[in-house]
């Protein structure tokens, strides 16, 4: 580098000692050696991951009857895994949210009641399992009922350009996992 830009024509008496123009062209050299080794591409540092091996780690909650996989044309199974994926996505953060306010236990045994009717739930065998009072139960099912409505709609707006189109993107998530039914 030194031979090809002629570097020694920087060299100039009145600006100080030839000494301090190596030393500090050293330290500009390593300065720039140690940035281009740290610099990381677009992307730098992240792990791809195919989506048959994470699908494979993480199962979705919602299961799809091999009934609708086999009978659903393609346009509709795929709003069906967009749908799933989208649902999963919530539930992930609701997890995510209970288990760092230490409420893991509370989600693991009301998941599978957020999207359940009223009728078909018992608070009092909810309740007997976890160890509370059905009144708890209740009360904290219809919080992680209203948290979970909050981050699936915010999931959904991810999806759409104008957030005027979320209820109707909503509405086709509905359709979409009834076809799974």
């Amino acid at each position: 580098m030194i031979l090809k830009t002629n570097w020694l024509r920087q060299a100039d008496q009145s600006r100080g000692r030839f000494r301090s123009l190596l030393l500090k062209s050293l330290q500009n050299f390593l300065h720039n050696v140690t940035d281009t080794k740290q610099t990381l591409k677009r992307g730098g540092g992240v792990e791809f991951v195919s989506r048959d091996a994470w699908m494979a780690e993480a199962p979705s909650q919602i299961s799809i009857s091999p009934r609708a996989l086999n009978s659903l044309e393609s346009e509709r199974l795929f709003d069906l895994r967009w749908a799933v994926t989208v649902v999963d996505q919530a539930l992930r953060r609701l997890r995510e949210e209970c288990e760092g306010k230490g409420r893991l236990r509370l989600f693991e045994g009301l998941r599978d009641y957020l999207a359940a009717d009223h009728a078909d739930i018992s608070y009092a065998e909810i309740g007997a399992s976890l160890g509370v009072a059905d009144t708890v139960v209740k009360k904290q099912l219809h919080n992680l009922r209203q948290r979970y409505r909050w981050l699936l709609r915010e999931e959904v707006t991810h999806t759409v350009e104008d957030p005027a189109d979320v209820d109707d993107e909503i509405r086709h998530l509905c359709a979409a996992l009834g076809a799974a039914v």
